[in-house]
């Protein structure tokens, strides 16, 4: 570099420096500086330590670390006995809280996990208005020490099916929430938001995960076909341990001491090649910079992932493998997990830049379930080739849904169920009126989360019901949305009343009747359909006529408590601001779909039902209407029934000991079957 004296320097000679590898590192003595800690990187932090730029931020940086190590989560705490089935009517909602801070004050503090639950007022105890800059007050966040995972040690290295499901919906739950409040913030265009990372850093430091003995072959309690939209979700249950690389590996005693052998891998899609058929995977090695195979910039090593790969070659190692699909109908790739493979064969090839790469083929291990297949099945019957195998109808709606809907039989001679019209709406009948008056909102633009001038999202207690993706966030016991009119272009506080979002079919059952499923997967908290049909007010119905009705919604019946929304001590909210998820609605409502109904008739009965009911409210030239809207409990693979809980009918005596029992036998075949309904 040359100076301001205008000197000559001669740019040529060579400085003789050392690399930094060759220089002594020099430790600071105990009394100078306090031991070396290691903590994850959003906390929680040791005495004197804080978090530091970026994750600070709202934004997570997509370099997370192995997920495999984590530290130990606390003990378990004490075991609550289950609840018996309790009525749907509950206390009212805890009192409202603060909103956020102002985003401003927030771009270099870590984001407060709290909602927006009521109007912040000024001191003369007007409204704040929207953009205002008003200091807000920072609520007081819950202490990490206090919360309890509840996974005992034992259960946190083992896991079972319930644990797994458990884990899955505890984090998705989570990551809702905090997509919900970075969605709130109104982020600045740009800037990647992952509340999948925070979520999974969150869940990994405090316990919330299962399987953390890292093993070959089967995983206890994850299924073949398990769909994931994370890779979080899969290391959480110890299907797939690292956050970024595609092979999974533990070392093991060999003849020469520890050598690598391979527990599973990720096969993207994006350079691997399954040769036309879906039991038979070549796997592309990792490393020569080939996270896209066209930009490879050296020849792959044989050390990591891809020795463990030969060494499972050679030892004939089961590997498990996940499946990496793009659908059309989802904005970001979605895992499947395809069971165990046999590594057959392994050589070294070229790439498209002059680059060795090593490929591996791997055969599924033969009777297990399909996963993949089905996949590539449904692709082929979306393009009508070939067909559905027992195809009644192409579209039993006649084209009154916007995504036709599939009748199928291939168990027996039947043609379809008895004949009724199809409707999309909620009929009032005479006997049912709402005299609660309505006001919709006035948004010009659109209702935006957090803005407390939109009279629907103050209806909600602030929150927006939804991600900006549609998927619900929490239960609650009315959720209110938008008006039909609503100006907003496009509004995503109507999702509801938009139609059915994925491919259904109606299918006949072994031993229930006709029942419901869909071709693709259906993300936890996505919407599925409404109950259409005719409303009624239940006082004003005849018992019998309605005990007598198999398409019958019944709003009033005992319903079997669950827990679906986050969890406050897991977000760092306080306890104070936990809300209801129980149903509340003004009057008793049923519908009736026995003449006219849509899809939501056929769905049948589960003790373990993987889709809830959450009642749901619209204005409409200033009256009132209500509607049961069902959502995904957990993440349906394709092909998977879908059920939900049918509830029973408050009894008078006990049958069998049991108060609380239905008028009809359950074959649902779940392992918490109560063995009645109705």
């Amino acid at each position: 570099m040359e100076g301001n004296s205008g000197s000559y320097t001669d740019k040529t000679r060579v400085l003789d420096i050392k690399p930094l590898r060759t220089l002594r590192p020099i430790f600071p003595s105990g009394n100078q500086a306090p031991p070396f800690v290691c903590a994850p990187p959003f906390g929680p932090f040791p005495s004197g330590f804080s978090s530091f730029y970026p994750f600070t931020s709202s934004q997570v940086n997509d370099q997370t670390p192995d997920l495999s190590q984590a530290q130990n989560p606390p003990q378990r705490q004490p075991q609550i006995p289950p609840q018996p089935l309790v009525p749907h009517q509950q206390q009212p909602q805890a009192p409202p809280q603060q909103q956020l801070q102002n985003l401003s004050e927030r771009s270099l503090a870590t984001t407060p996990l709290r909602p927006f639950r009521s109007p912040v007022t000024t001191s003369n105890g007007e409204i704040e208005p929207e953009g205002s800059t008003v200091r807000r007050k920072t609520p007081k966040k819950r202490q990490l020490s206090n919360f309890e995972s509840g996974i005992t040690v034992a259960e946190r290295d083992n896991g079972n099916r319930e644990l797994v499901m458990s884990v899955l919906m505890r984090f998705d739950a989570l990551r809702r929430r905090l997509a919900q409040l970075e969605d709130a913030e109104d982020a600045v265009n740009g800037i990647i938001k992952r509340p999948d990372l925070k979520a999974g850093s969150t869940c990994m430091s405090r316990g919330v995960r299962t399987n953390t003995k890292k093993r070959p072959g089967v995983v206890p309690g994850v299924e073949i076909g398990d769909v994931f939209f994370f890779r979080f979700e899969m290391c959480l249950v110890g299907l797939h341990s690292p956050s970024m690389a595609g092979i999974d590996y533990l070392l093991v005693k060999g003849e020469s001491g520890e050598e690598p052998i391979a527990t599973s891998i990720v096969s993207s899609g994006y350079y691997d090649n399954d040769e036309g058929n879906p039991d038979v995977l070549v796997y592309t090695g990792q490393g020569g910079g080939n996270a896209d195979k066209e930009k490879q910039t050296s020849d792959q090593k044989l050390e990591r992932g891809n020795l463990a790969l030969e060494k499972s070659l050679v030892r004939n190692s089961p590997v498990r493998v996940i499946r990496g699909l793009k659908e059309a109908s989802q904005s970001a790739k979605i895992y499947v997990y395809d069971g165990l493979y046999e590594i057959k064969e392994s050589w070294v090839e070229k790439g498209k830049l002059g680059h060795n790469t090593f490929k591996y083929k791997l055969v599924r291990a033969p009777g297990q379930p399909p996963a993949f297949a089905t996949w590539i099945a449904i692709q082929k019957w979306k393009a009508g080739l070939p067909s559905r195998e027992g195809l009644i109808l192409s579209d039993l709606t006649s084209g009154v849904e916007s995504i036709g809907v599939s009748l199928v039989n291939d168990v027996d001679a039947e043609n379809g169920p008895p004949y009724f019209t199809y409707s999309t709406t909620v009929n009032y009948s005479e006997s049912f009126k709402l005299t609660q008056p309505s006001v919709g909102c006035h948004c010009s633009n659109s209702c935006k989360p957090g803005n407390l001038d939109c009279h629907c999202i103050r209806q909600n207690g602030g929150d927006f019901p939804y991600c900006g993706n549609g998927v619900l966030v929490s239960r609650k016991s009315l959720i209110h949305e938008c008006s039909p009119s609503c100006p907003c272009s496009p509004c995503k506080n109507k999702v509801t009343q938009m139609g059915i979002k994925v491919k259904l079919e109606v299918f006949k059952t072994v031993n229930r009747g006709w029942g419901l499923r869909s071709w693709d997967p259906i993300r936890a908290g996505s919407f599925i359909c409404i109950y259409a049909g005719e409303a009624k007010d239940k006082s004003k119905v005849v018992q019998q006529t309605m005990a007598d009705d198999d398409y019958t919604f019944d709003t009033t019946r005992v319903y079997t408590p669950f827990r679906w929304n986050y969890e406050l001590g897991l977000a760092d909210e306080d306890a104070s601001e936990e809300m209801s998820e129980e149903p509340e609605l003004p009057l008793p409502l049923i519908i009736n779909a026995k003449n006219a109904g849509n899809v939501a008739r056929f769905m049948n009965h589960s003790c373990s039902p993987n889709v809830f009911w959450q009642p749901v409210s619209y204005e409409n030239n200033g009256q009132l209407y209500l509607q049961v809207a069902f959502f995904a409990m957990s993440h349906i693979p394709p092909m998977t029934e879908l059920t939900y809980d049918y509830g029973v009918t408050r009894p008078s005596g006990t049958q069998n000991g049991n108060t609380l029992y239905g008028r009809k036998k359950c074959f649902c075949g779940s392992e918490f079957c109560r063995g009645s309904f109705g």
